[in-house]
Parts: structure tokens; sequence; C-alpha cells
């Protein structure tokens, strides 16, 4: 990324990206399409959860933004050694982190369906959702610390392979978990639980099993392991903001969920759905935004900061043209995409003013997630953590509440608040891109 035609070289580096975020959603909408069977209280305890997992993702996915920000940077300074042991930290650090997340969060279930309100017929499956759930986080967010310390050194080919393999067995094991199918209980909701726990653990040991038989772009020793005191001090210093801005990211769609079950299981239910849909724009546009890491961490470890500018300029018009253009689509055909998930006639309609509403601020909130990993690359996660503040608790969670509640509006409401606070967000990103000073080298002086 630090020479030659910038488009081209982002397209090559982004496209692997987005082939396994697509497959990332692939999978997670396979577990809806299967729980939809169920009927509507099993996919809203299913929605009710999803944003708590990925807020405890999150909270521990600064250390792997700061991994892949120290690796992208050491490897455009041509320092291959110091990139391996940002790596090694970065997967040490982040599981242990990780797993102490999960503890908490599986000792603590009970309040936590207390306060998202999970009451009722509700209970039952989303308790045994989560109780499973919350164990596949450690591995999870092992794989997720590989696929970015590769995609810092520049190769993400090898991660998207591995992606494949771990959707396509949680393809295959949902509908064997949750029915009962030959030799496997059906466990019912618990079963898409089993499902991703199996294949994300899989993938996890797989991938920090490649890490360390060389061929590859990171080659890990046992002594990369080891605490090392001056990576471990910048991981955190550049994590903590990281890992802010992911909680801010989901804990407010914990807060969401926490409004949107007031109003009953057919508005869960059509905002699990949507939101669902809503994960392939977000994860196309974090691919980019994570491709835009890497060309903007290997540019201001190479020391080009006008390079770096251009990498994240281009990816932010090209995300905005296409994420845009998906959103114009959700809007044309949203109520065939909700009868693809649920044939709850209530559920279809809601979910298709949803997606009817927000669809016209996808391309704002795919280009604001470029801007963010600019950012992110650049080593500046405080920066991307006031922005995501900005995009959800200043704008979007109060909007929600004050149409939703304090005018009447109802889950229509919620569903406005999506796109005004993209839309804002967005601005406000790209104004601090074009005129901030955020291109600064994290290995400076060294």
């Amino acid at each position: 990324m630090t020479q030659g035609a910038l488009a081209p070289k982002l397209i090559t580096l982004a496209a692997p990206l987005i082939a396994g975020n697509i497959l990332q959603t692939v999978y997670n909408l396979a577990d809806m399409f299967w729980v939809g069977r169920l009927g509507a209280n099993a996919v809203a305890a299913v929605s009710i959860i999803f944003p708590t997992e990925w807020l405890l993702i999150s909270m521990a996915m600064g250390v792997t933004i700061a991994g892949a920000a120290l690796v992208s940077q050491w490897t455009g300074a041509g320092q291959p050694e110091e990139a391996n042991r940002a790596a090694g930290q970065t997967l040490a650090l982040s599981f242990i982190i990780a797993v102490a997340l999960a503890a908490l969060a599986y000792s603590g279930r009970f309040l936590l369906l207390r306060f998202l309100g999970a009451s009722g017929p509700l209970f039952e499956p989303t308790l045994a959702y989560v109780s499973v759930i919350f164990w596949a986080v450690p591995f999870t967010f092992l794989f997720l610390a590989y696929r970015s310390v590769m995609q810092g050194a520049g190769d993400t080919v090898r991660p998207m392979y591995l992606v494949i393999f771990s959707n396509l067995l949680n393809i295959v094991l949902d509908p064997l978990l949750i029915f009962g199918v030959g030799p496997f209980p059906a466990l019912g909701v618990a079963g898409a639980a089993w499902a991703t726990l199996t294949s994300r653990a899989i993938a996890a040991v797989i991938g920090t099993f490649l890490l360390f038989q060389g061929g590859m772009a990171i080659r890990l020793r046992p002594a990369h392991l080891l605490p090392h005191g001056p990576t471990i001090r910048r991981l955190l210093s550049v994590g903590i903001p990281g890992g802010v801005d992911g909680a801010a990211r989901s804990f407010s769609a914990v807060a969401m969920i926490a409004i949107v079950t007031r109003f009953g299981p057919v508005a869960t239910a059509a905002y699990g759905i949507g939101v669902r849909v809503m994960s392939l724009v977000w994860t196309i546009s974090g691919a980019m935004g994570q491709a835009v890491a890497t060309g903007v961490g290997q540019n201001l470890g190479a020391d080009q900061s006008a390079r770096a500018a251009r990498v994240s300029r281009l990816g932010t018009v090209m995300t905005l043209l296409a994420i845009g253009m998906m959103g114009v689509l959700a809007v044309i055909f949203a109520a065939p995409i909700m009868r693809v998930f649920v044939q709850d006639a209530q559920v279809i309609t809601e979910g298709t003013h949803f997606l009817r509403i927000s669809g016209w601020g996808f391309g704002f909130s795919g280009a604001l997630m470029v801007i963010q990993g600019a950012f992110q690359g650049a080593g500046r996660t405080s920066y991307s953590m006031v922005l995501s503040v900005l995009n959800r608790w200043v704008l979007r969670l109060p909007l929600a509440a004050l149409l939703g509640w304090t005018f009447g509006l109802g889950p229509a409401g919620m569903w406005w608040s999506f796109l005004v606070s993209d839309v804002l967000g967005f601005f406000a990103g790209a104004t601090w891109l074009q005129w901030g000073r955020w291109q600064k080298r994290l290995i400076a002086g060294e």
C-alpha cells in the first residue's frame, strides 16, 4: 500500500475482507433463518442477545484495533520482527481479556435478561441461548485477533479461506442441532448457539496454529506470547479508547433493544431481522474501513502522510457510493427481504417500515465507518471513539426515545433515529477527516 496506484491496491486489499465479512453476515443470517422456523419468540430471543454478545467482543476489540495499527505501521517501516512481536502480544492479551469478559457476562446473565426485558415467553429461549453463546466470545475474539494482525501485514486472503470454512460448518450444524437430525439432539434455540460456539472454536484454533507455522506475513514464536512491557503499554494506550469506541457502539445497540422490547415481540423480531440485514452494510463498510486502516498505517509507518490521507478519502467516497446503492435496493425490496426470514405478517409489515426508512442512510453509515477506520489505522482511536459516541449516544438513542415515546411514533420513531443519526454523524466525521490533524505515526521516533 505504500507504492503505486491507490485504487487497485485498495480494492485488492479490501476484496477478501469484504468477501469474508459477507460470509460472516451469512453466518449470522443462517442462525436467523433456521431460528425463524421456531417462531417469533425464538427470533426475539436471539435478537435480544445479539447486541450484548457483540458488546463483549467490542470491549476487547480495542486491543485488536491497536494490534492491527502497530503491525501495519511496523510493516510499512520495514521491521518484520517488531510486527511479529506486536501480533503475538495482541493475540495473548486479547484472549485473556475476552475470557474475563465472557465469565463476567455468564455470571450476570439473569440480571442482564431482566434489564433487557426478556420476560414471560421470551425468558426461557433467551436464557437457553445466552447460557451457551457467551462462551463463544473468547474464540470469536481470538479469530478476530488473527484476522487483524494478518490484515495489518497486508494479507487478507488466508483469513478469508478460514472464514469460508467456519461459516460453512456453522450453516451445516445449525439445522442439525436446532431440530435434531440423526444422532444430534433437538436443542431448539440453544442449538444455534452450540453451532456458533463449535465453528468459532475450530476456526480460532486453526488460525492460531497457522501463525506459528511460517510461510505467511506473520510468523510467531512462543517468545512472542510472553509479556513485553513496551508493546503491552502501547496496545493498551491505543486499545482502551478503541475498546470504549466499540463498547459505545455495541452498548447503544443493547440500549436500543431495551427500548424496542417495550413495544412487544413483533417490533422486537422486526428490529432483529432488520438489524441482521443492515449488518451486511456494516460488514462491507467495516471491511473497507479495515483496508483503509491498513493503507493508512503502512503509509504512516513509511512516513508518507499525504498518501495516507489520499487512501482515507478514496475509501470514503467509494463506500458512500456503493453502500448508498445497496440502501436504495433495501428500500425497494424491503418486503421480499423480510419474507425470507419470517412468515408472520405483522413482523413483515413492521420490518418493511424499518428498512424503507433506514435504508436511505446506509451509504452515510458505511462511509462513517471508513472514516473511523482511517483514524484507527493511524492509532487515533480516541477520534473514532468520539464519533461513535456522537452517532449513537448523542443522536440516535435520544432521538429514538423522543420520537418513539414522547411524540408517540412507536417503533417508527426508532427507525427514523437511524437515518438522522447516520447522516449527521457522517458529515461530522468527514469534516474531521478533512481538517483534523490525525496523520501522525504511532511508532514515531523508533
